[in-house]
């Protein structure tokens, strides 16, 4: 039996084509096919905010509204940004929101962000933010002074429990990831987390995915 490939083929079928050819060759059952396919994303500085923290920015009330659906379920890019301001008196101006509303306020930005501000930033989980640094963030209705909860976050992958027995993995285990083609790397500390509630898909951010030339095609593979 033949089976049709040309130029627009991702890799990840090609591959997955010729490995089922060579083992019916052989004899033999093909492995076990992960349960879903492997998204890798880069993830552009961001914030969460907390309802009082919206209201403080924009106005009594208000509510955030959705402008794009993000991959994971229920998680969207808001319509509406901010401005922070950085040791340095210099600013982001687009500083995005990411909906809905949690529980405490973060912002995420890339290592180039944090040195064009002036922050000193750490490199944490999401939620991980006791005793990193604040800032001012600036909306249309007023100010909002940020404690703490500038980070550079942790490189991490999403997966549905079906994909952690898959890989063999727990959450906040650490896997690696790598990142084929012209400038292939492997990213050795990319923690788990794992929830009914997931997609399988890897977030790194904008530095991370420069450096390692990544592209919607980049054919990429967890390693435990």
């Amino acid at each position: 039996m033949s089976t049709s490939i040309n130029s627009k083929t991702p890799r990840t079928v090609i591959e997955q084509l010729v490995r089922e050819q060579i083992y019916a060759k052989m004899g033999l059952a093909a492995p076990q096919q992960a349960p879903n396919q492997l998204l890798v994303n880069i993830s552009a500085r961001h914030c969460h905010l907390t309802q009082e923290a919206v209201e403080a920015l924009f106005g009594p009330g208000y509510q955030l509204q959705p402008m794009k659906d993000l991959y994971q379920h229920g998680q969207y890019a808001a319509k509406e940004s901010i401005t922070l301001i950085g040791p340095r008196s210099r600013v982001i101006s687009n500083l995005r929101i990411l909906g809905p509303c949690r529980q405490l306020n973060q912002v995420e930005l890339a290592y180039t962000d944090a040195i064009a501000l002036g922050f000193d930033i750490p490199v944490r989980m999401s939620g991980d933010i006791v005793g990193t640094q604040g800032g001012m963030l600036m909306g249309p209705h007023g100010y909002f002074e940020l404690k703490e909860g500038i980070i550079r976050a942790q490189p991490h992958v999403h997966m549905h429990p079906d994909d952690a027995t898959f890989y063999g993995v727990k959450h906040l285990d650490v896997m690696k990831l790598k990142v084929h083609g012209d400038l292939g790397m492997t990213f050795d500390n990319l923690v788990v987390r794992v929830d009914p509630s997931f997609k399988l898909e890897v977030h790194i951010d904008t530095d991370e995915g420069n450096a390692c030339g990544l592209k919607p095609n980049t054919f990429c593979e967890l390693i435990k």
